[in-house]
């Protein structure tokens, strides 16, 4: 019988590595010994400040107090992203999280919308969006789900940076061991091929049963001890740098991010309580570094607070993202732009998988299989919502957004899509991150509308249709004359007791 695994060490520190060491010792803490090494000589990417409604779980599973986090991390309400210039130019649409309208047995919300558009009807999908409708107005306030009434689903923008140093204090509060130093050296079995232990430019040695590799692009482990090999997705998602820098406040703060299409790439804007946060993702075939800084810095609405940093990848994945006693989590495990916000949640994801899967007397192939199984199945779900954005503009523009339009796409996305626009049917894969009502607002904000709607909408007469879509949008709309603007919320909810 192997040995219990009961020492881990995590390599690398950032909002990857503290989320797993913080999720390790509040789940495991007290089976293992949690240690991470890392050295504040080597700086984290620390661009990535928006997130999805999961991150909630998170925070409730690690105890953390949500108006001490927002303060703490100059947090704001994210209530969806804002996608500009994707279709064509001019194009407006947003991704709201929540629901759209009112789901029926076997039958959809869109399904009746569909064909009240066909027989005349000229209402929006998103006016039956309460989500949709809160953001543009700049509203937020907890609206908790009703028997006919959807709650207010949100998430937040917040200093990546602020938030790992946060995630540090709770879990050095928890017990965890840090090391600060450079790793000179990773130290492997010689038979097994794990590795033993990792050797420090100081002399110190730190041993371990069990790795999680939170290094960033270099994948200090899983790649360059290891050589576990990538899976390159660029000719589906073809930017492969990004260039950012931060700006002064606006004097109103969105509750949404913002993602605008530019002629070769795309620009986030995410407003913070203390600043705002911007990019420019692009393709370096079509921009040079110095005219994606230009583009950026002449579309940012306030002053620039830096000089603009230039970050290179290359999207895809790691072929194993569990290779002997090592887990890649975070940039080390694959990379996808940060078009719908996953970074962090990939790194939730990657470790709450990790803790269900956590080996106990030894590390058997099964549960390593296992894990690489659902992983991979997680990255491409998301590599096909992403690229989708992608392939469905419209644009004439330039040659980027042609040939992204042109390109060959995974026959997974050709499937999702040719359904919706035959049928008007969504169908969410086993655990898909992303739902129907998401697939929905781009597929239809893109342009794809249906040829078709299930049967069961037209099982009622016109009248009680219009009726009945009248009765959904007013009940959605409800709750809005009660919410306070979005920075109103903030200045109370994050106020120092």
């Amino acid at each position: 019988m192997a040995p219990a695994v009961s020492k881990v060490v995590v390599v690398g520190g950032g909002t990857a590595g503290w989320i797993s060491a913080a999720l390790l010792m509040k789940v495991l803490g007290k089976v293992v010994d949690v240690t991470l090494v890392e050295s504040d000589d080597i700086g984290t990417i620390g661009v990535g400040e928006a997130t999805i409604p999961p991150i909630l779980s998170l925070n409730r599973v690690l105890g953390l107090d949500e108006a001490g986090f927002m303060r703490k991390t100059q947090a704001t309400i994210k209530l969806g992203i804002q996608f500009e210039n994707w279709g064509q130019l001019g194009n407006v649409y947003m991704h709201a999280f929540g629901q759209v309208g009112k789901d029926f047995p076997y039958c959809p919300f869109q399904h009746f919308w569909l064909r009240a558009r066909r027989e005349g009807l000229t209402t929006d999908l998103w006016d039956y969006s309460l989500n949709f409708h809160a953001a543009r107005q700049g509203r937020f306030g907890f609206v908790k789900q009703q028997q006919d009434m959807p709650a207010l689903a949100y998430a937040y923008h917040f200093d990546a940076g602020l938030y790992a140093k946060y995630l540090r204090a709770e879990s050095e509060r928890m017990g965890v061991a840090r090391v600060e130093g450079v790793i000179q050296q990773v130290r492997l079995h010689p038979e097994s091929g794990h590795v033993e232990s990792l050797l420090l430019q100081d002399g110190q040695e730190v041993a371990g049963d069990f790795f999680i590799d939170c290094s960033g692009f270099r994948g200090l482990l899983i790649q360059e001890a290891l050589n576990t090999g990538y899976e390159d997705w660029t000719h589906w998602l073809p930017c492969d740098r990004a260039v950012a820098v931060p700006s002064e406040s606006f004097a109103r703060t969105v509750p949404y991010t913002r993602s605008i299409a530019h002629e070769a790439g795309w620009q986030w804007n995410i407003p913070l309580q203390h600043r705002n946060g911007n990019g420019l993702v692009y393709s370096s075939q079509h921009y040079s570094e110095d005219e994606a800084a230009a583009r950026l810095l002449g579309n940012l609405g306030s002053k620039a607070l830096a000089e603009p940093r230039v970050i290179r990848f290359r999207t895809g994945r790691r072929i194993r993202q569990w290779n002997r006693n090592v887990v890649a989590v975070g940039l080390s495990s694959g990379f996808l732009e940060p078009l719908e916000s996953t970074s962090i949640h990939l790194i939730q994801s990657a470790v709450s998988r990790l803790m269900k899967h956590f080996p106990h007397e030894g590390i058997k192939e099964s549960e390593v299989a296992e894990y690489n199984r659902q992983s991979q199945i997680e990255f491409e779900q998301i590599r096909d919502f992403i690229i989708g954005h992608y392939h469905l503009n419209e644009r004439s523009d330039s040659d980027f957004w042609k040939q992204c339009r042109r390109m060959s796409i995974p026959a997974s996305l050709d499937h999702k899509i040719r359904l919706f626009r035959e049928t008007g049917k969504i169908y969410r894969e086993q655990e898909e991150l992303f739902s129907e009502v998401a697939w929905l607002q781009v597929l239809v904000g893109q342009g794809v509308m249906p040829q078709d709607h299930h049967p069961l909408a037209s099982a009622i007469t016109g009248a009680s249709l219009a009726e009945m879509l009248a009765n959904v949008r007013t009940l959605v709309q409800k709750p809005l004359p009660h919410l306070a603007t979005h920075d109103e919320f903030l200045r109370k909810y994050c106020a120092a007791d």
